[in-house]
């Protein structure tokens, strides 16, 4: 049986309209990918489409915001994705730092955020991803934007799966750096199907932003947690495995 034809109509997006197409240049996920507050949905027909949009509504879906959250359970986006914003720094390198965590589907927008005494940036976008990937505790498609060129090309060209297949050694005598983030980071994206995109930081994406403010305001607040096998690592005099000058 042939597939039937499907009309995507966007009520709150880049350009709002009824799109034949869900991918491409001209597809209805370019106006709505990485858009706050969207609202689109898919119908058979474009009478239906059109009939919609007129009064646009998300049925008996309710819009949970909380600014903080241990738990969140993987529902779907209209194509199966969960996006997810990430960022995470430090008050000096290593010193004071936090992570903040933005996650939209298709029913929530989700914030996640924490403070350690004492980190380094590259750690803290690691653990940033992190936190949103152990909050989804169901597998899911995610789509995860990260203006780390560490962790994103760390994911995409290969390399953290290359060092853990050398047990965890960058070259024969050089070992991998933050190889116990990247082992939990790596389990995760087994776990889940994850798409990592790298977003330029600081260049006004609203949700890229709200990241940074979330992990700024993380680093500098009361009752910072301990980054544990970084501390460890200093104690035992290897500081080279945790990329202070990153």
């Amino acid at each position: 049986m042939g597939k039937s034809r499907k009309f995507y109509a966007v009520a709150r997006g880049r350009r709002p309209g009824i799109y034949s197409a869900w991918s491409g240049a001209d597809g209805a996920e370019e106006q709505i990918r990485g858009y706050a507050g969207s609202l689109y949905k898919g119908f058979p027909s474009i009478d239906e489409a059109k009939r919609w949009l007129q009064n646009p509504t998300t049925g008996n879906t309710q819009v949970k915001i909380s600014d903080r959250t241990n738990e969140i359970i993987g529902s779907k986006t209209t194509d199966g994705r969960i996006t997810v914003f990430t960022d995470g720094g430090c008050l000096g390198n290593p010193g004071p730092g936090g992570y903040g965590v933005v996650i939209i589907d298709a029913c929530r927008r989700i914030e996640l955020s924490q403070g350690y005494r004492l980190t380094t940036n590259n750690r803290m976008e690691m653990m940033a991803c992190i936190s949103a990937l152990e909050s989804l505790k169901r597998p899911a498609d995610v789509l995860l934007y990260s203006d780390s060129r560490y962790v994103v090309n760390g994911v995409n060209q290969g390399w953290a799966c290359k060092w853990r297949a050398n047990n965890w050694m960058r070259t024969q005598r050089q070992a991998a750096e933050n190889a116990d983030l990247w082992a939990i980071l790596l389990d995760l994206c087994a776990f889940h199907r994850v798409e990592f995109v790298w977003l330029r930081g600081h260049a006004g994406h609203r949700e890229n932003e709200r990241c940074d403010e979330l992990a700024a305001i993380a680093a500098s607040g009361p009752n910072l947690k301990e980054d544990s096998a970084y501390v460890a690592g200093r104690t035992r005099g290897i500081d080279s495995l945790f990329d202070e000058k990153s």
